[in-house]
C-alpha cells in the first residue's frame, strides 16, 4: 500500500508541473472555497482515500470524530439531493488537508473569480492532461472503485470491505447495491 501511495504523490507532482505555466495565472487564492463548496462532488479512488484515512489518522480524535459526524452529513445531504461543502472545508475557508488534497481538488482551478453566474473557467490543455491522469489513478487503484469523497471514505470504514480491498481482491459484488446507489464506479471497468 505504501508504494502506491508514494506512486500516487508521483502522479499529482507529475500532473501540477505538467500544468503548472498554464495554472499559473488562475484567479483562486488561499480562502476562496467557491469550488469546494459549490462543485457538487469530490470525487476519489479508494486509495486516494487510504491516503486520506492516514492523515485524517494523525489528526486529535476530537477533529476525527467531527469529521466522521461531516462526512455522515454529507451522506444524508446528498442522499437527499443537496449540494453540501467538502467536509475539510474549514470555518475560515481554507483546507484541513490542503497539501495532501485529491486530485479532484488539485486539478480545478479558475481563470477568474467565481460566482454561481460565472463559474470556473479551466484550460482545455488542464482539463485535457486532467482526464489522462484520473485514467492513471484509476489504473494504479485497478481493484478499488472511484466515487464521492464521503462515500469512499464510508466503504473505506466498513471491516469487510477493507479487508477485501488490502488483499488486493477484486470482489465488485459486495459493493454492487451500495455502488449502484451512490454512482461508485469499478476502476477496472473505467481503465
Amino acid at each position: 500500500m505504501k508504494e502506491k501511495i508514494s506512486e500516487l504523490a508521483n502522479i499529482y507532482r507529475v500532473f501540477e508541473e505538467d500544468t503548472r505555466d498554464v495554472v499559473a495565472v488562475k484567479a483562486c487564492e488561499r480562502g476562496c472555497s467557491f469550488c469546494c463548496e459549490a462543485a457538487g462532488t469530490i470525487d476519489i479512488t479508494t486509495l486516494e482515500g487510504m491516503a486520506l484515512r492516514e492523515v485524517m489518522e494523525k489528526m486529535p480524535k476530537s477533529r476525527q470524530k467531527l469529521l466522521t459526524q461531516a462526512f455522515r452529513s454529507e451522506i444524508r445531504k446528498r442522499e437527499a439531493g443537496k449540494t453540501t461543502p467538502c467536509p475539510f472545508l474549514m470555518k475560515n475557508k481554507a483546507c484541513m488537508i490542503y497539501e495532501d488534497r485529491p486530485f479532484a481538488c488539485r486539478r480545478i482551478y479558475s481563470l477568474h473569480i467565481c460566482t454561481k453566474e460565472n463559474p470556473p473557467s479551466v484550460s482545455r490543455q488542464v482539463m485535457e492532461r486532467a482526464d489522462r491522469t484520473i485514467k492513471e489513478l484509476q489504473k494504479l487503484d485497478d481493484t478499488g472503485y472511484s466515487g464521492n469523497l464521503s462515500y469512499i471514505i464510508y466503504m473505506l470504514s466498513v471491516p469487510a470491505f477493507m479487508t477485501t480491498y488490502m488483499a488486493g481482491d477484486f470482489k465488485p459484488e459486495e459493493i454492487m447495491e451500495f455502488g449502484k446507489a451512490h454512482k461508485i464506479m469499478i476502476n477496472r471497468m473505467a481503465t
